[in-house]
C-alpha cells in the first residue's frame, strides 16, 4: 500500500527531524494534527490521474522530481513530494507533442520529438527506481501500489509524430505506450480536433480509422479528449473496446467546444468507458482576462506571431519565456474548486460512478482556486464524501475505473508482438 503521509510540508520534515526533548516548565511542542478521516480514506486508496504533462518538465534546469515546488514559485504542479503529501499514486504521464505541419520533415521532427520525451519518462523510473515504477497492464499498477511506489503509465497526447500511418504505433507501445488519443488543438492527418477553426474529415480521417484499429489490435486504451464531436462518435462506433475522456467535461455546465454534449458522455458511458473530468480554468467557465493582460498578449502576439508551428525552436524558447513572463506579471484569470466540484458532481449525476474518474489536466494548465497542485486532492474525496458518494464508489472514480479499461484493452489485444521492455 502507499506511504502514508501527512497533508502538509511541516508534517512531513517533522517525521525526519530528531525527536524534541522537553526540559522541566517547558511547554511541550504541539503534535502535528491528525489526519481527518476523509484524507485517512484518501490515502488509503489508489489514487491515480489519467492525465499529467509533469514530461514537459523533465531535462528543465528548473524542475527536480525529488525536490518540492510549488505553484506559486515555479508553476509546477507534480513532484515527488507533493504526490506523497496529496496522496497520487501516479497515473498517465503524458508523450505529448505541439501540432506542425504536414509534411515529411515536420512530421520525422516530431517523431523524433515524441520518442524523446517517452525516453525522459523511462529515464525517470529508471532515475527514481526506489520511488516510482513502471506500469504496462493492470496488474502492474496494483503490485507497484502495494509497494509503495508511484505508478508510471505512458500515454500520447496528439498521434501527429506517428507521421502518415499508424504502424509506428507498435514501436511507441513496445516502449510502454498504453493510451492514444489521436488529436489536439489543431486537425492533423487523423481527426478533426474540437478546437479548430473548420473540419477536415467529419470526424475520423481514413488514417485515423487505422490508428483504432492499431490500436485495439496492440491493446491500448482510446482517449477522445481534444478531439471533435464527430471524432468520438467515429471512435465509439469502429473500437472494439470502451474509450476515454483522459481530461475533459461536460457541455451541460459550460458550452465549451473541447466539452462534450450530455448525449456522447451518455453513448460514452453506455459503452463502458469513463469521463475523466479536467480541472482546466477555461473549460469550467468563461473567464475574463483583465486589461493588462490583454493588452500584453496582444504586444507578444505581435512580436512573435500566434502560430508555433512555424516558429524556429529559439524562437518558441524566446517565446515561452516571455510567455511565462508576462503570467507572472499579469496572471490569467483562475476559476475555482467550486466550479471544478459542479463539473464533476454534474458528470457523476448524468453518467454515474461507474464511468467517472479525474484527469485535471496537472502540469499542462489545470489548478484552479482552491485545489492550486496535487496537494489539495483529498479535497476532492472530502467532498464526495459529503455529496454522499461511498468509499466503493471512490475507489472506482480515483483508479478503479481507468484500470477497469485497461484490462478490457488487454483483453481485446490481438496483436503478437515482443515483450514491453522493462527496467531493472
Amino acid at each position: 500500500m502507499k506511504r502514508i503521509l501527512f497533508a502538509l510540508p511541516a508534517m512531513m520534515l517533522a517525521g525526519c527531524a530528531p525527536a524534541a526533548t522537553t526540559a522541566p516548565g517547558e511547554a511541550a511542542t504541539a503534535e502535528a494534527p491528525a489526519l481527518s478521516p476523509a484524507e485517512t480514506l484518501h490515502q488509503s486508496l489508489m489514487v491515480l490521474d489519467s492525465h499529467l504533462d509533469t514530461p514537459a518538465y523533465f531535462h528543465t534546469a528548473e524542475y527536480t522530481f525529488s525536490k518540492r515546488g510549488s505553484f506559486e514559485a515555479d508553476g509546477t504542479h507534480v513532484d515527488l513530494p507533493r504526490m506523497n503529501e496529496g496522496g497520487l499514486d501516479g497515473g498517465f504521464w503524458v508523450i505529448f507533442t505541439t501540432q506542425g505541419p504536414l509534411d515529411d520533415a515536420s512530421l520525422n521532427a516530431a517523431r523524433t520529438a515524441a520518442i524523446l520525451r517517452q525516453i525522459s519518462i523511462r529515464e525517470l523510473a529508471a532515475k527514481y527506481a526506489n520511488d516510482v515504477e513502471l506500469a504496462f497492464t493492470a496488474a502492474d499498477a496494483e503490485r507497484i501500489f502495494a509497494s509503495g511506489k508511484k505508478i508510471v503509465f505512458q500515454s500520447m497526447e496528439n498521434s501527429y509524430p506517428l507521421g502518415k500511418d499508424a504502424t509506428l504505433l507498435e514501436t511507441f507501445y513496445v516502449g510502454g505506450l498504453r493510451m492514444v488519443a489521436p488529436v489536439h488543438f489543431r486537425n492533423n492527418q487523423f481527426a478533426d480536433s474540437a478546437t479548430d477553426v473548420t473540419a477536415m474529415f467529419g470526424g475520423l480521417s481514413p488514417a485515423g480509422e487505422e490508428l483504432v484499429r492499431e490500436a485495439n489490435r496492440l491493446g491500448l486504451i482510446l482517449d477522445g479528449s481534444h478531439a471533435s464531436d464527430d471524432s468520438v462518435r467515429d471512435m465509439l462506433a469502429l473500437s472494439t473496446t470502451p474509450i476515454i475522456l483522459s481530461h475533459s467535461g461536460p457541455k451541460g455546465v459550460y458550452d465549451h467546444p473541447r466539452n462534450l454534449p450530455d448525449d456522447l458522455l451518455k453513448a460514452i458511458a453506455d459503452d463502458g468507458g469513463v469521463i475523466q473530468v479536467n480541472a482546466y480554468g477555461a473549460y469550467l467557465e468563461a473567464l475574463t482576462a483583465s486589461p493588462e493582460r490583454l493588452a500584453a498578449i496582444a504586444a507578444l502576439d505581435a512580436e512573435y506571431g500566434t502560430d508555433t508551428s512555424t516558429m524556429t525552436p529559439e524562437t518558441i524558447a524566446a517565446y515561452r519565456a516571455a510567455r511565462d513572463e508576462m503570467d507572472k506579471n499579469f496572471p490569467p484569470p483562475r476559476s475555482t474548486f467550486e466550479k471544478f466540484m459542479e463539473h464533476l458532481l454534474y458528470t457523476l449525476e448524468l453518467v454515474g460512478p461507474d464511468h467517472v474518474g479525474i484527469g485535471a489536466d496537472w502540469d499542462g494548465g489545470g489548478g484552479v482556486d482552491g485545489m492550486t497542485d496535487i496537494t489539495d486532492l483529498p479535497k476532492i474525496t472530502a467532498a464526495l464524501l459529503e455529496a454522499g458518494y461511498s468509499e466503493d464508489d471512490l475507489a472506482k472514480i480515483w483508479g478503479g475505473n481507468m484500470l477497469r479499461l485497461m484490462r478490457a484493452a488487454e483483453a481485446a489485444k490481438t496483436a503478437t508482438i515482443s515483450s514491453p521492455v522493462p527496467l531493472n
